[in-house]
């Protein structure tokens, strides 16, 4: 025998901190669904036109010659992860400036230990020469 299960019994059974991720599950869904919604309304009413100068490759306004695939200095990327690295880094300085005075002497402490470590890791790759061009 088997009898309907009423929305009320659903929510008297699940814990109360359960029923606290209700509406983030909610927003999720709405938030794929309209994604997904205009990815195929998009699909189905935008234009379908091809032709040989559209599907050419286009970069600052220069027509393309030669090969793309040419070899590329190792040197760009290691600075551009560099330059994120400490840049991250940096941003954990605004919440420590802006609370200092209550955390005290303990979060002073913390955050001279980090910025040893900052420092420690900045003087490692200059003297790795990683920031120097050729």
């Amino acid at each position: 025998m088997v009898e309907e299960v009423s929305w009320k019994y659903i929510f008297a059974c699940m814990n109360s901190s359960n029923i606290n991720y209700l509406p983030i599950l909610m927003q999720f869904v709405f938030a794929a669904g309209f994604v997904g919604t205009t990815i195929l309304i998009s699909h189905f009413i935008g234009p379908r036109r091809s032709s040989k100068v559209k599907d050419a490759n286009f970069e600052c306004g220069i027509e393309q010659h030669g090969n793309a695939r040419i070899p590329f200095s190792v040197k760009y990327f290691l600075v551009a992860i560099l330059f994120v690295l400490f840049d991250v880094e940096v941003i954990f300085l605004y919440p420590w400036a802006v609370n200092f005075r209550e955390m005290g002497v303990d979060g002073m402490i913390k955050m001279v230990l980090f910025m040893g470590m900052l420092l420690v890791g900045f003087y490692y790759i200059i003297k790795k020469g990683a920031l120097e061009w050729e």
